[in-house]
């Protein structure tokens, strides 16, 4: 059964560069015994007047594990910076013995939430960022991409598609040559990104090393001519010799690399303003 919540927990004041911001935890969904919860970022002194863009970010892990706390940096980052952002749960493999389908259905789940209760969380419901690593790339794209996998029971009416795209090597291609084929199966073509480009794809931003073992360079520009040929935007950047996940917070350099053109993509699109605050060495 499924049911949709809004639950706040006591707000945090946080600290970030001399500003304050506050973070707040909402169940956005309950299966059976299952609540899933996403973490808010306000940015500091919002005009409560206003409403924000919102980026939402999908945490990787094979679809069979990860935290939310993978994308904290990014989170505190680009709140700083103007934007409201959400580190979204979802049913994993190691959790809750469910399958990457399940995933999906989440993911689909939290946007939806987003869009549902924009005006709460003073969002403007047609800027909403969809991003994600590895396994949780795939889910941010596929919210945009996929049409199938959604809950039982949840209000269709609200879209789940994101108006950009923000993927750190994502796995796009969960075909018989792809990631994921042997739990995907025959499904992959109505599962896998790459299966699925259309006209309408929202603008997307796509990270990756070159000597990545997940997802081919190969694969990578393969998708980015499939989505200029529909007549969306991709803009691909391929970082010479980084491996899988070398976008994250521990590997600094890369992480304020990657960070850096994410803050200039979203300017180019109207979602931020003012000059990026991170330094890219």
């Amino acid at each position: 059964m499924l049911i949709l919540l809004i639950l706040f927990s006591a707000g945090q004041s946080v600290s970030a560069q001399g500003n304050e911001y506050d973070i707040i935890q909402v169940v956005y969904k309950q299966i059976d015994t299952v609540s899933l919860s996403m973490d808010i970022y306000y940015p500091p002194d919002m005009d409560k007047t206003a409403s924000y863009p919102v980026m939402i970010f999908f945490f990787g892990g094979g679809w069979k594990g990860g935290s939310v706390k993978q994308f904290e940096p990014h989170a505190r980052y680009f709140s700083n910076r103007g934007i409201v952002c959400a580190l979204a749960d979802y049913r994993v493999e190691s959790r809750q013995r469910t399958s990457p389908f399940e995933s999906l259905k989440d993911a689909k789940s939290a946007i939806r939430f987003i869009r549902k209760n924009a005006t709460r969380f003073q969002i403007d419901r047609g800027k909403i960022i969809a991003s994600g690593g590895s396994a949780g790339g795939h889910l941010a794209a596929a919210t945009a991409l996929v049409s199938e996998f959604n809950e039982a029971g949840e209000d269709l009416s609200v879209s789940c598609v994101p108006n950009a795209l923000v993927l750190f090597n994502p796995v796009i291609d969960n075909g018989p040559a792809g990631y994921g084929y042997e739990r995907i199966g025959k499904a992959y073509k109505h599962f896998s990104p790459l299966h699925n480009i259309s006209e309408g794809v929202p603008p997307t931003i796509f990270f990756l090393g070159t000597n990545d073992h997940l997802i081919p360079v190969a694969t990578a520009r393969y998708y980015q001519a499939a989505m200029v040929k529909v007549g969306s935007r991709c803009d691909l950047f391929l970082y010479e010799d980084q491996p899988h996940g070398f976008f994250n917070f521990r590997n600094r350099e890369y992480y304020n690399k990657t960070v850096l053109e994410t803050d200039k993509f979203l300017i180019s699109l109207g979602y931020l303003t003012g000059r990026p605050s991170i330094d890219p060495d």
